[in-house]
């Protein structure tokens, strides 16, 4: 099936625009303000905590972002992000966009989701616009110009009833994660750092560490730390079929995984590697570049069953099982996010090497509080890791019904 082809500027209710430029000096209050970090990660954009800013009467309502606008990335430092397209689904206080963001707003005959949907599927034009300068980049007229499919309302609607289906249960699932990891969080500063743990009443605090537990270098527990490698000028970005190397862009938090810039390696590299593959319940610890400290755990074969690291990511594993969980979920803190980028930051090349990182304290508590804070928190994040596996499924499911759905293929 064939539709008619318009230009994506006849389809606006009014013209595109860019969004303010608001200088950090004077971000902190005011009203909320979408940023490329909420673009980038969000494709749907509910209400969630933004940075806030001040604004002027003019901007509030030239600036002011509704349900439904779509959001294009102006500029990225990356090729593939340039015209990024992301929805409103929700805002509840006024709530503006940045200059780095176009925004777009449709008539009412047209569908928003439909063209959101329709610019992230294969078929999206949005590529042939992209200029690549210093940064890579569109602009608002070139995509007015783009020539886009347009087909009936009643068919929008229903090729966005299918597609939001999918969506719908994978943000149910990524609402749930969210409460499990909250939930072990809670219950890791209730026992560990506000002492409340089970017979605390009977456990005297000496120099605020409870009798019997000590403050302890990560590098004196035992444990298996290494990081990963890469073939000799790189990776080969033709491999289709291959292993998975993890780097830092891939290393997002607990049971979420960077598929889309994903690489690979041959499964002869993989397996000719001595150090730097992935098992079960290891943690990954970002060790340099601009996210120094950002921490992942992986298990139950999520991502993949077999995956490697590279060279920029660590891999710690505790000889003690019960000690991982509580391992990872105090490096997961903020306060031991903040004490990994501050090692070795005065060096050449800021960044952690295991001497340096084997430095850390850590407070080890007896071990039956550990054995018992282990059994608790395991069923919480195994749940994690189910709910991580189920939105992988559900998202290659719509993935591979988008590009059917915008080319007819399907008819609906």
């Amino acid at each position: 099936m064939s539709w008619k082809k318009v230009k994506f500027g006849s389809l606006y209710k009014i013209d595109s625009r860019n969004g303010l430029t608001k200088p950090s000096k004077v971000r902190g209050e005011g009203y909320k303000m979408i940023n490329m970090g909420e673009l980038f990660s969000y494709d749907r954009i509910y209400d969630i905590p933004m940075e806030l800013v001040p604004l002027k009467d003019s901007e509030k309502i030239n600036a002011k972002v509704e349900v439904g606008d779509l959001l294009f990335a102006r500029q990225s430092l990356v090729l593939e992000g340039a015209g990024k397209c992301s929805i409103v689904m929700e805002t509840s206080d006024l709530t503006v966009f940045e200059s780095h963001i176009i925004r777009v707003r449709l008539k009412s005959e047209e569908n928003p989701l439909f063209y959101y949907y329709y610019f992230k599927s294969p078929l999206s034009p949005v590529s042939t616009i992209v200029s690549q300068c210093a940064q890579a980049g569109i602009r608002g007229s070139d995509l007015s110009n783009l020539e886009v499919i347009c087909p009936s309302r009643d068919i929008q609607d229903k090729i966005v009833d299918i597609l939001s289906a999918y969506d719908n249960l994978i943000e149910n699932n990524q609402k749930q994660i969210k409460l499990l990891e909250e939930a072990a969080q809670r219950l890791y500063k209730e026992w560990f750092v506000d002492l409340q743990f089970p017979g605390h009443e009977n456990v005297e605090i000496v120099d605020g560490v409870p009798e019997g537990w000590n403050i302890r270098k990560l590098g004196d527990l035992n444990h298996r730390l290494e990081s990963g490698s890469r073939p000799k000028g790189g990776i080969d970005s033709n491999l289709k079929d291959g292993i998975p190397s993890i780097g830092a862009e891939n290393v997002i938090g607990l049971g979420k995984y960077n598929f889309s810039s994903e690489k690979l390696i041959s499964k002869e590299f993989y397996e000719n590697m001595n150090k730097g593959k992935l098992k079960d319940r290891d943690i990954l610890i970002y060790k340099d570049g601009a996210y120094i400290g950002r921490t992942s755990l992986f298990q139950d074969d999520f991502p993949h069953r077999e995956a490697s690291v590279n060279e920029h990511v660590f891999l710690l594993h505790m000889d003690d099982e019960s000690l991982q969980y509580y391992v990872f979920l105090t490096l997961y803190r903020p306060e031991y996010y903040l004490k990994m980028q501050n090692l070795n930051k005065n060096a050449a090349q800021p960044g952690i090497n295991m001497k340096v990182f084997k430095t850390l304290d850590i407070l080890v508590p007896d071990e039956s509080i550990v054995v018992e804070f282990n059994d608790l928190v395991s069923p919480m994040i195994k749940s994690i890791f189910s709910k991580s596996k189920q939105i992988k499924i559900l998202t290659e499911a719509r993935d591979r019904l988008l590009p059917k759905l915008m080319s007819g293929e399907i008819e609906v």
